[in-house]
């Protein structure tokens, strides 16, 4: 047997006046969408209809709540159509004509009136139908989901709609002239039908100028100068420049400002968008694609599809040509700075620089315009990747910051220049230099390349440091790490601590098993069998090092290897490498020894077997 739904119609309509709106203000915006909407509708029976919107407020004479009256001379309502549309939530007078005519109304759920119950108790229509009989209807709906519907005993003397709202205590706020006001400019400022305003005895319209970039100039220089005064006047902010914005697809228009400061990239841009030329939202973040977020914008969109709060977009493929289309728009606008202007570009990099790398890597002809001007940091220091390809004929880079750290330093030294490509983006745009333009040569770089750039030891000088070199293999033997001794620049670094990928990935594995349950560490285990290569980590010593070459000298065995395994473990904290238990063992270890050495001496010289 079946059974229908208990609806609690009284939660419903509380549900949706008071949970599918962000505010009580959009009860100005539903009216006024309905009023619209209406005139739309009679101008598909009467196209030389031209329709305007009326506004008044009524204050009472014994200080009472005021009325608020919106009037339009639209389509009207039958009987019928009032019992079908206003007292049946979900249905829309709209949606019969919508599947042939979409493009027409803005309204297409038919929950919008709701929005007028989070500001008043009760609600009266009153409507006479260009359709019907020329009889006049009213309908008065409550908040306790109760309506009534008569005729009425005054008459429409023309088809149209009028809606009073008496304002509860709590929303009078919301019902003075200059709040109404403010109010019906901001959610219909771009209409095309006129909306009047009558309060205190003066009427005057509201909607003067219409969309900016719709109006004709007499120069480009003035067409900017407006829509970037438009621009500080919407979101209060001096931008650096406009970019307009058209796309077929949603049949969307307006325009785009480039923001004065530099948004973090995550952050997505909250837009001012228009359905229809009514304010739709002002949080609208799917509009544009996710790297435009050096951009604020503000469209009109007459073929997007609204969600049910008509807050935001629905997700479709229109939405995502549309997308497209604006990206395109963006895409356009920095190409022809990189031809046009070099130098706003470079302005505009160094505000938007991670917009404008994530367009590279995504447009190959964007890429081959601004890659040369990027900029990137450097061992030799910042320069833009045309510089660097000028001395370097190889773009040698490392990945990550650790590895940048650890080779800036003595990379610079020896004259070689390595990119930090570390940030976001920069590997993949280094990574795609060979793709796009095939003579360049692009290497990533290690540490472990460094040793072969040290210069060789004498005779004499291998002679010297023999004991050290020794005593440096049998100290380090259990961390299976080899050891040199060279001699590079700066000569303030006593040592290097270099290994390749495959290396440093056995280390990671060993030391997460160090630090494991037999459980776990028997699949560590299992990894290090299967790994490939046997490549170990190098150290390489410093001659040109004054403690280097001293410990070669000391006779002290002991304070040797102890003065070994505090350099290793050293190089590993200035290479930004964690430390595994055993390595952290050999630290306190050999700090208490120093310590304990240097408390035996006396505090004093302990001659040759000292270390400064």
């Amino acid at each position: 047997m079946d059974h229908r739904f208990q609806i609690n119609l009284r939660g419903v309509i509380d549900l949706l006046s008071h949970h599918l709106y962000s505010s009580p203000d959009v009860y100005v915006r539903e009216l006024l969408q309905n009023a619209t909407d209406a005139i739309r509708a009679r101008q598909l029976l009467e196209p030389a209809h031209e329709g305007t919107v009326r506004v008044e407020l009524i204050e009472k004479q014994d200080g009472g709540p005021p009325t608020l009256l919106f009037s339009d001379d639209g389509i009207g309502l039958t009987e019928e159509e009032i019992h079908r549309f206003l007292a049946t939530i979900g249905e829309s007078s709209k949606r019969e004509a919508l599947a042939a005519r979409r493009n027409d109304f803005i309204g297409q759920f038919g929950i919008g009136l709701l929005s007028c119950f989070m500001v008043c108790d009760e609600l009266l229509v009153v409507t006479r139908s260009v359709k019907g009989d020329g009889q006049t209807m009213e309908w008065r709906g409550r908040h306790d989901g109760t309506y009534s519907v008569r005729a009425s005993a005054h008459p429409l003397d023309r088809p149209g709609t009028q809606v009073f709202l008496v304002a509860r205590p709590d929303a009078a706020e919301l019902f003075t002239a200059e709040r109404v006001r403010q109010l019906a400019l901001h959610y219909g400022g771009l209409l095309p039908f006129p909306i009047l305003l009558t309060a205190q005895g003066h009427t005057a319209r509201i909607n003067t100028e219409g969309a900016p970039w719709r109006r004709k100039y007499e120069s480009a220089s003035e067409r900017r100068a407006a829509l970037l005064s438009y621009g500080r006047e919407v979101f209060g902010s001096d931008f650096i420049d406009c970019i307009p914005l058209k796309s077929p697809a949603g049949d969307v228009e307006g325009v785009a400002f480039v923001l004065p400061f530099s948004p973090h990239y995550n952050a997505k841009q909250k837009h001012r968008v228009y359905l229809k030329n009514m304010l739709l939202s002002e949080s609208a973040e799917n509009l544009l694609p996710d790297w435009a977020f050096f951009v604020k914008c503000v469209v009109n969109a007459n073929e997007l599809r609204p969600t049910a709060s008509r807050e935001s977009f629905y997700e479709n493929d229109t939405l995502a040509k549309a997308r497209e289309a604006l990206g395109q728009a963006l895409r356009r606008y920095l190409m022809d700075l990189a031809k046009d202007d070099p130098r706003a570009l470079q302005r505009l990099i160094s505000l938007h620089g991670l917009s404008v790398k994530a367009l590279a890597l995504d447009d190959d002809d964007f890429y081959r315009l601004v890659i040369g001007w990027l900029p990137f940091e450097t061992s030799l220091g910042v320069m833009t990747l045309l510089d660097y390809r000028r001395s370097n004929p190889t773009v040698r880079y490392v990945s990550t910051l650790d590895d940048f750290r650890q080779v800036a330093r003595v990379a610079a030294a020896q004259g070689l220049c390595v990119v930090n490509a570390a940030y976001t983006y920069d590997s993949d745009l280094i990574e795609k230099l060979p793709r796009i333009f095939p003579d360049a040569h692009v290497e990533p770089f290690s540490a472990a390349e460094l040793p072969q750039s040290f210069e060789e030891l004498t005779l004499d000088e291998r002679e010297a440091v023999f004991p050290l070199l020794r005593m440096a293999e049998l100290a380090l033997q259990p961390f299976r790490c080899d050891v040199a001794v060279k001699k590079f620049r700066p000569k303030e670094v006593p040592t290097l601590y270099s290994s390749e990928a495959e290396g440093a990935f056995r280390r990671d594995v060993e030391r997460t098993r160090d630090e494991s349950d037999d459980l776990y560490g028997a699949m560590m285990d299992n990894m290090l069998a299967g790994a490939q290569g046997n490549d170990r980590p190098l150290l390489t010593f410093n001659f040109l090092n004054p403690v280097v070459r001293k410990l070669a000298g000391v006779a002290d065995r002991t304070l040797m290897k102890l003065s070994v395994e505090m350099l290793y473990v050293q190089a590993l904290l200035l290479g930004h490498r964690p430390l595994s238990a055993k390595e952290m063992a050999l630290l306190n270890q050999g700090l208490l020894g120093l310590i304990a050495g240097r408390l035996e001496g006396g505090g004093e010289d302990s001659g040759s077997g000292g270390m400064h």
